[in-house]
């Protein structure tokens, strides 16, 4: 293997040199900035050997250099081994960014290369500012792929089809009319959007292009008189392409965007340079259109689901409860035998899940980590990594599915057996912090920022806390991932707080994660609901869509207050009264005593 590498790496360097390139920047994205991306757009992943889901290669004439977070450092490190490639862990004291290494490193006259689609503007023209300062070009026009790439796999072609509107709740003609305000609102002519959930909402289609995330390839342009969606045509199912028809949408070529931005000239362009790619906004800039960089209005009209979208997705959850449910009695059960990995536990969730009514199959790739692997945040187990499961210890499963009805996302961590008193002390701070958001009341107009604090608190006051954020949005049979609603404590200019909104859907997922011995993770969906209007305003409130039992055998009730107890009481209620009528027998008695008082 490490030797293809380095023959990869030199087909590359001989095409820089051609092309007169003095660096090659290669990013993990493909032309719509998506968390995952289809084979066609795994350069970096075939380049350097590296298959984790987040990095950027950097390639030099003499060296070589890959940069990716404190998730991929193991990984990192052992797939690098031996290729060239240095690994750069980011945030890491004294390790350079991206940046620094490039600037010096190179000359002033030098050009970097880099596909321009597979960078957001943002991020694109941050890059070559900071490039420009040392008297360095940044050249997005190239695509380091194209010459050395023989064999890359084609463009997905799976189909896309209409999402009927008693799951989507609204018409595509109204989502327009909602676009069509916020247009004229900013004074905009024209409206490009290149993320590829906001495309399958807005149009009420759905495809299979990306793994995990039911979208498919294309960009929107939406004018004050006309609709154009750029895809492949061919992939269009009848009613998908009578749907647009009807509403006089026009399909274009899916390339063919790059063109016709060209000729937008003197067009107050709609753009979000967060959310889109930099040759899109270079050609845009390069012809005379006025770009009005704003936030995609899309994200938040997605971001608030509709009634007949809640409904759905409550029922989402209820299939997926029941799943779970029987996943947690048959892990219980069959972990004493001793035959069962991470792997084979995952594998068989995995399949309930796909074998379900109205399954699409998964929302991301399970995370299964046993004993210290659970630590890992997102552990993905391998045939070199899968260790055995012992009736004793924690096992964390982050899990999801994807169903007609919606898109569901749910940690537990069980109990396998015995359990140290470390680690039953640790479980109960994690529970506290999961049920102090889980039940928050808060006034109108508060944001993820000002509701975190609830979910680590119990950590705080004891010097503990965990790295990650607390929660993110979901989508409705779209990416498990959305903003712009989370939890978070920490601020970014690039990712201000929003507002909570009735109709959010939002994770709570604290986690505490000690090296070496365990992690520990819970994880509900959250609905932002309407509470009670009082002399002080407007309150709003939480409902957990997430309906699946925590562990009791972890529960220590004597490191819960009486708070924390009434209000597990209270979950476990609801958990037994909405699952117990759509089990068995057998599975409703075994759901009682997981469910019973405290």
């Amino acid at each position: 293997m490490n030797t293809r590498i380095k023959e990869r790496l030199a087909a590359l360097r001989a095409a820089m040199a051609k092309e007169g390139l003095a660096a090659c920047y290669i990013p993990t994205a493909d032309y719509h900035l998506s968390e995952y991306v289809g084979e066609h757009f795994k350069f970096r992943a075939w380049l350097s050997g590296f298959t984790g889901s987040a990095g950027t290669l950097v390639v030099l004439p003499d060296q070589a250099g890959l940069w990716t977070d404190g998730r991929y450092f193991l990984q990192a490190e052992a797939q690098l081994a031996g290729t060239g490639i240095d690994l750069y862990k980011m945030q890491i004291p004294g390790v350079p960014t991206i940046e620094e290494f490039l600037t010096a490193h190179l000359e002033p006259g030098d050009r970097v290369g880099a596909d321009g689609r597979t960078i957001s503007a943002s991020a694109g023209k941050a890059l070559a500012n900071a490039l420009e300062e040392k008297g360095i070009s940044l050249d997005p026009s190239t695509d380091p792929a194209a010459e050395i790439w023989t064999d890359r796999p084609a463009l997905a072609g799976e189909k896309i089809w209409l999402y009927d509107e008693s799951f989507a709740g609204r018409s595509t003609k109204d989502k327009l009319a909602d676009v069509r305000a916020n247009m004229a609102q900013a004074g905009a002519d024209i409206h490009v959007i290149c993320a590829l959930d906001e495309i399958a909402w807005l149009f009420n289609l759905r495809g299979s292009d990306v793994a995990y995330n039911p979208v498919f390839l294309s960009y929107a342009v939406i004018g004050r008189d006309f609709v154009r969606l750029y895809l492949d045509e061919t992939k269009l199912t009848a009613e998908a392409q009578g749907h647009l028809a009807s509403l006089g949408i026009s399909v274009c070529p899916y390339e063919e965007v790059y063109e016709t931005a060209k000729t937008w000239g003197g067009q107050k362009i709609l753009f979000s340079e967060a959310q889109s790619n930099y040759r899109l906004f270079q050609i845009l800039s390069e012809n005379g259109a006025q770009i009005l960089n704003a936030p995609d209005p899309v994200l938040e009209l997605k971001a608030v689901k509709n009634e007949v979208e809640i409904s759905q997705t409550r029922t989402a959850h209820i299939r997926d409860g029941i799943i779970m449910v029987r996943f947690m009695k048959w892990l219980k059960e069959t972990v004493k035998e001793g035959a069962l990995t991470e792997a084979s536990a995952m594998e068989h969730l995995d399949s309930m899940r796909r074998e379900a009514i109205h399954s699409l199959g998964l929302s991301f790739n399970t995370i299964a980590g046993y004993g210290p692997h659970g630590a890992i945040v997102h552990y993905a187990v391998t045939p070199e990594s899968d260790i055995p499961l012992e009736p004793r210890g924690l096992f964390l499963v982050d899990s999801g599915g994807q169903y007609l009805e919606g898109t569901t996302d749910i940690t537990r961590t069980f109990a396998l057996g015995p359990l140290t008193s470390e680690e039953k002390a640790h479980f109960a701070l994690v529970l506290r912090c999961m049920l102090n958001l889980m039940y928050a009341r808060f006034p109108e107009g508060a944001d993820g920022h000002h509701l975190d604090v609830l979910a680590r608190q119990p950590l705080w006051e004891q010097g503990l806390d965990f790295l990650h954020g607390t929660g993110h949005g979901v989508g409705h049979l779209l990416n498990v991932h959305e903003g712009p609603n989370r939890f978070s404590w920490k601020t970014r200019k690039s990712d201000p707080p929003v507002p909570l909104v009735p109709g959010m859907v939002t994770t709570d997922e604290p986690g505490l994660y000690i090296t070496g011995k365990h992690g520990i993770r819970l994880e509900n969906e959250l609905l932002c609901r309407e509470g009670q209007e009082t002399d002080y305003g407007r309150f709003l409130c939480f409902e957990s869509l997430t309906l699946v039992p925590i562990d009791l055998d972890a529960v220590d009730p004597a490191l819960l207050n009486e708070t924390d107890r009434q209000r597990l009481n209270a979950y476990h209620r609801r958990v037994y009264e909405t699952l117990a009528p759509e089990l068995s027998k057998e599975e409703q008695e075994w759901l009682e005593s997981c469910t019973r008082e405290i």
